[in-house]
Formats: C-alpha cells, structure tokens, sequence
C-alpha cells in the first residue's frame, strides 16, 4: 500500500439502506488512525457496509479501510474486536 498519513485529520461516513439521505453517519476525527480504528472496532457492521473514509480528499471505501487497520504502519493498538 502506498504511504499513508495515519495523522492526518480525516472524515468517516457511513450509511445504510436504500435511503441513504436519513441513515448517514458522520464523524469527524483529529487523526486517519482513529477514525480507522474507530471504523473497524466499534461501528456496526451494516454501517461499514456503505462507509468511506476521507482523508486529504482522498477517499477509501471499507476494503481500504482495513487494510489500512491490518498495515503494519498504522501506529494505535488493535482492539479485540477485529
């Protein structure tokens, strides 16, 4: 994977349904990692399903978002929920 700024101030959506317009989430995060993390151990899984990651207008949808969890780089310690 090509290098990633995991302090970087990033963006998570997440949505699910048909309707997407009333069940879109948004959260706002001081790092990439954190909202990595946050991503992969806490949200729901049927949230992550329509979730996308933005990070200095780059955009990763939730396959990119755990290999970014599962890199070697990414500098927070994982949680049991994997």
């Amino acid at each position: 994977m090509a290098e990633f700024d995991y302090l970087a101030r990033a963006e998570l959506y997440s949505s699910r349904g048909a309707n997407r317009a009333r069940q879109t989430g948004y959260h706002r995060f001081d790092t990439a990692a954190e909202a990595i993390q946050y991503a992969v151990e806490q949200l729901p899984v049927e949230l992550l399903h329509g979730a996308f990651l933005e990070v200095d207008e780059d955009r990763f949808d939730k396959v990119a978002i755990r290999a970014l969890y599962d890199n070697d780089a990414f500098p927070l310690e994982r949680g049991a929920h994997k």
